[in-house]
């Protein structure tokens, strides 16, 4: 039970388009689909019941857990994980019948996180390395690391590359232009500035 393209898995019940170019390493499991013109990169785990969208571009490394519909418009770059049963949408307008049907442009940047449930609503970008809770709403686009919760989605702190919450709240917010604060798991040391933004 695997596939006949070169270092894929394919799960036999799983619906792949010839069309779709999957990278080496990766793993398509049970129910999933795949339309024509998707590109999924290398060594991603796409989990049962995924459906990925006519054009949809997958990054390198990047898990997909069960149930998740990667709809078009949206990108997923490099190393992102989307949990279980997270919902995009892609029309901010949405009818069963219409004629003038507009996909609003969704992006995943590089290692961000979306936890189970949540929701992205269209035409956002999730910035680097940012955590979307679990059942959270996202309206607005999200700053890089940034940790958004609730509904509406709103910027609680900031995570570390590792996911770890930095401890922000004890850094001294007077007379200092830049703070710098050091993850308190793998000792990976960040920059605030201008409003508790990090610097790269």
């Amino acid at each position: 039970m695997g596939t006949g393209r070169q270092g894929v898995f394919i799960h036999e019940t799983a619906e792949v388009s010839p069309e779709a170019v999957i990278g080496s390493g990766t793993k398509i499991w049970h129910q999933a689909q795949v339309m024509r013109g998707a590109s999924i990169g290398e060594n991603c785990n796409i989990g049962k019941g995924v459906y990925i969208d006519i054009g949809v571009k997958i990054g390198n490394n990047v898990k997909i857990q069960n149930y998740v519909s990667v709809y078009r418009g949206v990108t997923v770059e490099d190393e992102v994980l989307l949990g279980p049963h997270m919902t995009f949408t892609n029309d901010l307008y949405p009818r069963a019948v219409n004629s003038d049907f507009v996909i609003y442009e969704t992006i995943i940047k590089k290692g961000a996180a979306i936890g189970a449930n949540a929701t992205i609503v269209c035409g956002t970008t999730l910035n680097e390395y940012c955590m979307i809770a679990a059942g959270a709403v996202v309206l607005s686009d999200v700053p890089a690391f940034a940790l958004v919760v609730g509904n509406p989605g709103r910027v609680t702190g900031y995570v570390c590359k590792c996911g770890t919450k930095l401890e922000i709240e004890k850094l001294p917010r007077q007379g200092v232009s830049v703070r710098t604060t050091v993850c308190s798991k793998c000792a990976k040391t960040y920059e605030f500035q201008l409003g508790l933004i990090p610097v790269l």
